[in-house]
């Protein structure tokens, strides 16, 4: 179609958003079943020693429930770093995935918001979710490019990428996320990236990177890029310990999808990290 022809600037994003277009894995859509938030990212914190309780009938369904808490930990934890946002501000999610931590967010804050991807598939999907809970609105999401969404200069309070920023160049990311920013807004990304003090990707890390048709970034390209246009940080919080748990939990529930080993060797050695990374615009 001629929007998604927009959205869409080379071979690669074509090749990312196929997968996402593609994508029914069940790790995504059944822990978003057991509430009708839909996410496209990790978890945090401990696990519920409970998950280990209890009959084998019920083992799935537990730990289901239990990966669907900690993804929503998660994406809680971000939105209490957008800072004070009131029902009258506009924000923005890049790379919304089917628009879990959107709808968090207008919960928590009774603002708009503007969720973006260049998927057809995970636009349509929760632009229904939206009108289902009837917050069409306030909380629209946009077959549109990150790097290049065509909105007002400076109409943002907050913008953020949870899990997303491996899918682009981060140069033209926080340059287009600047443009957007009010003086004063916040940007805050949760992201995996590779540890520089390690030297070049691990071989896990590769592995990451060829299995979502990504290319995970150093950890410094961040802050020299954000020094670059504008954002200066407020936050830094190495999430890496808080995400193990998690991934240890996954690589045991009915949903693995075989990454689970890559994701943890990586974590472990020290060559690949969880951070949250606030910054304000200057």
């Amino acid at each position: 179609m001629a929007t998604e022809s927009l959205a869409l600037r080379s071979p690669y994003q074509q090749s990312v958003a196929d997968y996402w277009n593609r994508e029914k894995d069940p790790v995504n859509i059944k822990l978003g079943d057991v509430d009708g938030t839909y996410h496209h990212h990790y978890g945090i914190g401990d696990v519920d020693q409970a998950v280990f309780e209890g009959s084998t009938e019920t083992w799935e369904k537990r730990v289901i429930e239990e990966m669907h808490r900690l993804e929503s930990v998660q994406a809680s934890y971000l939105i209490d770093h957008l800072g004070d946002v009131g029902p009258e501000d506009r924000i923005m999610d890049a790379g919304c995935g089917r628009g879990g931590t959107s709808f968090m967010a207008n919960q928590r804050f009774g603002c708009s918001v503007d969720g973006v991807s260049i998927s057809e598939g995970q636009v349509s999907f929760a632009n229904e979710q939206a009108r289902q809970r009837g917050v069409a609105d306030k909380v629209r999401f946009h077959l549109k490019n990150m790097l290049d969404t065509g909105f007002e200069p400076g109409a943002y309070k907050a913008i953020w990428n949870n899990e997303s920023t491996m899918y682009v160049e981060l140069s033209l990311l926080f340059a287009a996320h600047s443009r957007l920013l009010a003086r004063g807004g916040r940007y805050v990304t949760i992201t995996g990236c590779y540890n520089d003090a390690y030297g070049m990707p691990s071989r896990a890390v590769s592995q990451i990177n060829a299995h979502y048709i990504c290319s995970i970034h150093p950890r410094s390209s961040y802050f020299r890029e954000m020094a670059n246009n504008r954002l200066v940080p407020f936050a830094v919080v190495d999430l890496t310990p808080a995400t193990i748990p998690y991934w240890e939990l996954r690589a045991k529930s009915p949903v693995a999808t075989g990454i689970e080993e890559p994701f943890l060797e990586a974590y472990r050695n020290g060559s690949f990290q969880y951070l949250l990374i606030g910054a304000d615009r200057v």
